[in-house]
C-alpha cells in the first residue's frame, strides 16, 4: 500500500513522502494513529493544502519536545525489583515499567516512546532511548536493582553481579581440601571399610560365648 507521510518515520521517510509499506503496517499502525494518509488523489490534494499547516504544528511539537529532551537528558531513574544472588529477575522490566516509571517522575512518556529490544531481566544500569518526537530522541539511564541501597552502589560503579560471583567464589576457596586433611585420599575409604569389618567380628564373637556359657550352666547343676 502506497501512503503519505505525515511526519518523518524512522527508516521510511519525511513529512510528504509517498512511500509502500506493507498493508498491515499501514491499516494497523500508520493510519489509525494519523501518522500517514492512503496515497489517493484526493489525499495528495488535501496534504499539499493543509502542508503548510502540518509542518508548523509539527514544528511546534518538535519545539516542545526538544524543551523536555533538555531536562530529560542525564536523568536516571530506579525500578526496585525482586532478583536472585546472580542479579536475574523474578520477572522483568518492560516498556510500559519504564514509561510509568518517567511518568511517577514528572514526564509524560507512553510506552510505544521506548525504544527496548527485549525486556530487562537482570539488575545495573541501562541506556534508554526515550523518543519524545520523530525527530527527538533522549537517553535516560535505568537503574534495575533490589533495593534502594543496591542501587546508590551501582551508581557509584559497584558491579552486584560482579560481586556475588566473587562471594560463590570464595566460598569455593574456603571449603576445606580432602588432599589437606589427607594424606592420601584413599585413606577415607579404607578406614570405613576397616570400621566396617571390625563390627561384624566383635558381634561373633559375642554370640559364640553365649552357647558356652550356658552349657557350663548345664553342667554345674547336673553335679550338684
Amino acid at each position: 500500500m502506497e501512503v503519505i507521510l505525515l511526519q518523518r518515520i524512522a527508516k521510511l521517510g519525511q513529512m510528504g513522502d509517498t512511500v509502500r509499506v506493507k498493508d498491515g503496517f499501514a491499516r494497523n499502525f500508520l493510519l489509525p494513529s494519523g501518522r500517514a494518509l492512503r496515497a489517493t488523489e484526493t489525499n495528495k490534494k488535501r496534504f499539499e493544502k493543509d502542508r503548510a499547516q502540518l509542518e508548523a504544528r509539527n514544528l511546534d511539537a518538535k519545539n516542545e519536545a526538544s524543551a523536555v529532551a533538555e531536562k530529560l537528558t542525564g536523568s536516571s531513574f530506579i525500578v526496585i525489583r525482586s532478583a536472585g544472588e546472580t542479579g536475574q529477575l523474578y520477572g522483568s522490566v518492560s516498556t510500559r515499567d519504564i514509561a510509568e516509571t518517567l511518568t511517577e517522575g514528572g514526564f509524560s512518556v507512553v510506552r510505544q516512546q521506548v525504544r527496548l529490544d527485549r525486556p530487562i531481566k537482570t539488575i545495573g544500569l541501562m541506556e534508554i532511548l526515550i523518543t519524545l518526537h520523530p525527530e527527538v530522541e533522549v537517553p535516560i539511564t535505568l537503574n534495575v536493582a533490589r533495593s534502594s541501597d543496591e542501587a546508590e552502589r551501582q551508581t557509584r560503579g559497584e558491579d552486584l553481579t560482579q560481586r556475588d560471583a566473587f562471594a560463590i567464589e570464595e566460598e569455593e576457596e574456603a571449603a576445606p581440601d580432602l588432599e589437606e586433611v589427607f594424606e592420601n585420599p584413599e585413606d577415607i575409604e579404607l578406614e570405613a571399610v576397616g570400621e566396617a569389618g571390625e563390627e561384624p567380628a566383635e558381634a561373633e564373637a559375642e554370640e559364640s560365648s553365649e552357647p558356652e556359657d550356658a552349657g557350663s550352666d548345664e553342667e554345674d547343676e547336673t553335679k550338684a
